[in-house]
């Protein structure tokens, strides 16, 4: 066996055992707006945000701040990295 058939393998027997990345599409969804608000984004659809946590099992106002139930979604995304 060569050296470079090595780390090949290697890497093939840490894929069996490494924790899959995938994410429910829920939780995805998420993770995406969570990306676009660090990246400078701004929510315009407050719906979509309180439908996203409601997706999440969080329990939301209609009134409620979107920067209020951002923070909720960071707060209980920590857990899925």
């Amino acid at each position: 066996m060569n050296s470079r058939q090595k780390p090949n393998s290697m890497s093939w027997l840490k894929s069996l055992f490494q924790r899959s990345a995938r994410q429910t599409p829920e939780r995805q969804r998420a993770l995406d707006l969570l990306a676009a608000v660090d990246a400078g984004g701004l929510p315009l659809n407050p719906a979509r945000v309180n439908d996203i946590a409601r997706q999440l099992g969080l329990d939301v106002s209609a009134k409620a701040p979107v920067a209020e139930t951002i923070e909720r979604i960071r707060a209980c995304s920590v857990d899925w990295l």
